[in-house]
């Protein structure tokens, strides 16, 4: 996940209308493979992987990034994570790559890599921002390389040897409001974020507006602010 976004909300990341809604796309989207072992790829401070540790049968989370300072273990509901700047062959059977790929200049290397470190038949949950002509100063700030398409990153995948299970997008509801925001704002790429900190209304207004999408989030492949893709290891 984005390390300056977690830097901007701090605390409040958990009652963030978006990473709420995108914790929940998250527990749906891998709901029927009941992971046990998770493996946290770009984790940062792992706020996805411990999320499925306290909403889900999940036993264990292994983080990796490479901005931890040193190795360090912690726990979430008596499960165990552990903080990681590498690691090697492990028995994970879900690997989260969640806004991860778009800062790498190789993505499908990045996927290889990782799959080569798991066993067969452990899934993968991508997600990445969606659609070129979204690219604004946000993007900029977070030092994207590029946003996707859904057949574009379920192609990055399948080029990396994964079997794509499902795709789609999210955030659809509050896609034409994002959009018209970044197209107004198209010609200007300064460096900015446009993830602030909201009160209880605003984040129970648009929490409310994805929830509602939730139940057609597994079938949405017109429009949304991020793509997810499930895929697996041969």
């Amino acid at each position: 996940m984005d390390l300056k976004e977690e830097d901007i909300l701090g605390a409040d990341i958990g009652r963030h209308w978006y990473y709420r809604a995108k914790a929940a796309a998250l527990r749906r989207a891998v709901a029927t493979l009941k992971p046990r072992h998770l493996l946290d790829v770009g984790a940062g401070s792992g706020f996805f992987s411990r999320h499925l540790l306290a909403e889900t049968p999940a036993e264990s989370a292994l983080c990796v990034d490479i901005g931890y300072p040193e190795d360090r273990d912690d726990s979430v509901a008596g499960k165990p994570v552990h903080y990681r700047r590498d690691t090697g062959p492990t028995d994970c059977d879900l690997v989260l790559m969640m806004d991860v790929l778009e800062h790498v200049d190789d993505d499908r290397g990045l996927v290889r890599h990782y799959a080569a470190k798991v066993p067969t038949g452990a899934h993968f949950l991508v997600t990445v921002p969606a659609f070129t002509f979204l690219w604004s100063g946000h993007d900029v700030f977070l030092e994207h390389k590029r946003r996707y398409r859904l057949p574009e990153i379920e192609a990055t995948l399948g080029d990396a040897g994964l079997e794509v299970v499902r795709g789609a997008y999210y955030f659809g509801l509050v896609f034409p409001l994002a959009a018209a925001v970044r197209l107004a704002d198209r010609n200007t790429t300064e460096p900015r974020s446009s993830m602030k900190r909201h009160g209880a209304i605003t984040n129970g207004l648009l929490g409310a507006l994805c929830a509602a999408e939730l139940p057609l989030f597994p079938y949405n492949r017109l429009a949304g602010l991020s793509a997810f893709v499930l895929a697996r290891k041969p």
